[in-house]
């Protein structure tokens, strides 16, 4: 008989997967985009592990009215580049609220997730939506409030 005592067993968990909405206009940019990030990585639970992805689902309302402190709304600049010489875009955080508010939680999430294929797997647990409409109310995600 051959056992083999330095296998890791991984439970799978069968449940579906928790709901959770918060609404952004309450909250600063960086505390709720950390918040959020702490919560998908499941740090916030006992049974804790780097590589496991916890079944859950986070849905982020209002993401147009999110807010920053000082005069980050004029001074705060994103960039993009096409790949192509001269390609390089930037634009401040008030127009990019204006033209796509969701971009931005977006961006501050993922830059709070680990750079692998785990964190990959993580953001797409996130929907993010500029207003109080989204489709998920089927589902009767409970409210999270983050402090």
């Amino acid at each position: 008989m051959n056992i083999n005592k330095n296998k890791t067993i991984i439970k799978k968990s069968e449940k579906n997967f928790c709901w959770y909405i918060i609404d952004a206009k309450q909250y600063k940019l960086g505390r709720l985009s950390s918040r959020i990030a702490y919560i998908l990585i499941n740090k916030n639970s006992t049974n804790y592990l780097p590589y496991q992805i916890e079944q859950l689902k986070i849905i982020i309302i209002n993401s147009e009215k999110v807010q920053v402190t000082g005069n980050k709304n004029k001074q705060k600049t994103y960039k993009r580049h096409s790949g192509r010489p001269g390609g390089l875009k930037t634009e401040t955080f008030e127009k990019i609220q204006k033209r796509s508010p969701n971009r931005i939680l977006e961006h501050a999430i993922k830059g709070m997730l680990p750079k692998n294929s785990l964190g990959r797997q993580l953001i797409k647990n996130v929907k993010i939506y500029p207003n109080n409409i989204h489709p998920y109310t089927q589902h009767k995600p409970n409210k999270l409030n983050i402090d």
